[in-house]
């Protein structure tokens, strides 16, 4: 594993507690394609950044809806929208 994993799992960790400390929750969301998919249409293009070979691509545009996409925050708000639809089904119980 490489020092970015290691750092990755170190503030996952430092959420967790700090949440349980405050009584709150931390859940994880599966960010897996959230580069890939276009945040307005949900559409998985061919032509959206993928794997290592893609990090250089830091703009495409979405085949089916036409919107201009930053990578980091077209991820940002999948993510975004990935966890509204965890709280919707509600916080599990402790």
């Amino acid at each position: 594993k490489s020092v970015l994993d290691a750092g990755w799992f170190m503030l996952k960790t430092q959420l967790k507690y700090k949440a349980s400390a405050r009584s709150g929750v931390f859940l994880e969301v599966n960010e897996k394609y959230t580069t890939q998919t276009c945040s307005c249409c949900g559409c998985i293009s061919p032509n959206s950044p993928k794997g290592r070979a893609g990090l250089g691509i830091r703009e495409w545009s979405c085949p089916e809806c036409g919107v201009l996409h930053d990578r980091d925050i077209n991820a940002a708000k999948n993510i975004l929208a990935l966890g509204y639809e965890r709280l919707a089904a509600g916080i599990p119980v402790l």
